[in-house]
């Protein structure tokens, strides 16, 4: 075949080599792995769970470069472009060195047909491999037993958050979601528990497998005021911590979680109680409760399942008072809408639903029946697409008003394509 010549192209390759988006199995991605020779010679971190993946892989990075690791991070989804899911020394390795690891992967695989997932893992997997790197940290996307991601062993184990979500893939209760997630875990290899309410499945998966459970509350654990916290982990504490650059009450379950994986490899990657401060101080992560600066406030969130949006809205009703709250709301059909919704009734006065550019997302009519709810008081608009409906909200809204844009990451990506949106309120002064 004639190689694409652009990122793009590669991707649309990939979507038309597989007759599905998703196919759980890791054999195709074991055995081209095996033919691409591609291997770790560092440790490598490999971050599961449900929520709260992403804030977790931030920590770990940010906390590695402060200590001067060469640190190396596979995450997704992108929120814009496809290349922010591989990031070297805190960047983004840009399209043309993933064109060539594309490239690899093509000529590996023969036969074998690859979803794009599959295919994109691997071709980051090697680029990271053939970096001189002395940490990687993979994150899980769906699962764990059969994601991509699991064809590479992890010296050191994560699950976050395990709640209800892909359901249809992993199983209808946490017990069942715990199974899938733990299979990550590796024998004899340190697996840190930051879900401070483990579903039993996972501790058996660990005792079963032997490997090195840490868990919240037992193994480590933090604790604090209104100014500081301290972490607390197995025979050493790190007191007087800053709170995380990550705002949201849940982000210290990640931070502990974080500085845990650091406890645990600490023959291997020690770490300073300095790089650890500089580390919460520095962290960077866009769309995970991201506060825009301007008037009026703006409130970026990836948040796309019940739990998640639960916890958004704990974070909104600790904020400062807003006289009114305008959402920007698009998800995927196979969410529970209800769920998603429910928590953010009471702080929402006009929801601007949006579509996505994405077959599995809801329609704003079926948006709009999941927001009316059989109310006849709810207030909505329809948007062809997230940055139109940002435009229109902040039309809309007064300089002390709040917009929060959650839903999916396509929603927040669709109002980041341009850049932070500069906010000035048409009813200002």
């Amino acid at each position: 075949m004639t190689l694409p010549e652009t990122l793009a192209a590669w991707l649309a390759h990939c979507d038309r080599m597989h007759p599905r988006t998703m196919d759980l199995s890791l054999e195709r991605t074991v055995e081209v792995r095996r033919r691409m020779g591609i291997r770790f010679d560092v440790p490598v971190v490999v971050v599961a769970g449900t929520n709260g993946k992403g804030s977790t892989c931030a920590f770990i990075e940010a906390i590695g470069l402060q200590a001067g690791w060469r640190v190396g991070l596979y995450q997704k989804p992108e929120l814009v472009h496809f290349d922010e899911r591989c990031r070297i020394g805190g960047l983004s390795v840009g399209a043309e060195p993933l064109m060539a690891e594309f490239a690899a992967v093509e000529a590996a695989r023969g036969g074998i047909t690859l979803t794009r997932f599959e295919f994109s893992t691997l071709a980051i997997a090697r680029l990271l491999s053939r970096a001189p790197l002395d940490l990687v940290i993979l994150e899980v996307g769906l699962g764990g037993r059969y994601d991509a991601v699991n064809a590479f062993d992890a010296d050191c184990a994560v699950l976050t958050n395990i709640a209800l979500d892909h359901m249809e893939f992993l199983g209808h209760d946490r017990e069942a979601i715990g199974a899938e997630k733990a299979q990550v875990m590796r024998p004899g290899k340190p697996a840190i528990v930051g879900d401070p309410d483990p579903p039993h499945s996972v501790l058996r998966h660990a005792q079963a497998i032997g490997a090195d459970l840490w868990l919240a509350g037992r193994d480590f654990g933090h604790d604090g005021d209104r100014t500081q916290w301290n972490w607390s982990g197995r025979g050493r504490r790190r007191p007087g911590l800053a709170y995380p650059a990550l705002r949201g009450a849940n982000q210290l379950l990640n931070a502990s979680a974080a500085i845990a994986v650091y406890e645990a490899l600490q023959d291997r990657l020690p770490v300073s109680a300095q790089a650890v401060r500089g580390g919460l101080a520095s962290v960077e992560l866009p769309g995970r409760f991201q506060v825009v600066p301007g008037s009026p406030t703006l409130v970026l969130d990836v948040a796309h399942n019940p739990q998640s949006v639960a916890v958004l809205a704990r974070n909104l009703d600790a904020m400062g008072f807003h006289p009114r709250t305008y959402a920007v709301f698009g998800a995927m059909a196979d969410k529970d809408l209800d769920g998603m919704i429910e928590p953010m009734r009471p702080l929402v006065d006009v929801w601007h639903l949006t579509a996505l550019p994405a077959a599995r997302a809801a329609s704003t009519a079926q948006l709009a029946e999941a927001v009316e709810g059989g109310r006849q008081a709810v207030q909505w608009v329809a948007h062809a697409d997230p940055a139109g409906a940002l435009q229109a909200a902040l039309a809309q809204a007064g300089p002390t008003d709040r917009i929060v844009v959650f839903g999916s990451f396509l929603t927040v990506g669709g109002v980041l394509k341009q850049g932070l949106p500069t906010l000035s309120s048409r009813h200002g002064s």
